[in-house]
């Protein structure tokens, strides 16, 4: 059990998901480290037909990612995406 701002939970609480490292791959996947020591791949092309990440299509976008307070962002910020769906969605790098 533990308390946080005056509620008591059950369990243990999850840590803060961070991406710590990020480099765009080929066939829009991107390789991410995140905080907890795990590195996965993961593929964006399920979410390039959404309109909010359709500017990604473009290959030169897509490749400037970059990460601000352990979240990735292109566009200059105006595209991001949560650190939760990337590890969710990634699959594992085993080494």
């Amino acid at each position: 059990m533990y308390v946080k701002d005056g509620i008591a939970y059950a369990g243990n609480p999850k840590p803060i998901l961070n991406v710590l490292c990020i480099r765009p791959l080929d066939n829009y996947k991107l390789m991410v480290e995140f905080n907890d020591g795990t590195q996965r791949v993961v593929d964006m092309t399920p979410v390039l037909g959404n309109p909010a990440f359709m500017p990604l299509r473009d290959k030169t976008i897509f490749d400037c990612v970059y990460l601000e307070s352990g979240f990735p962002m292109w566009h200059d910020g105006e595209i991001d995406i949560a650190p939760e769906w990337l590890y969710e969605n990634g699959h594992l790098v085993e080494g």
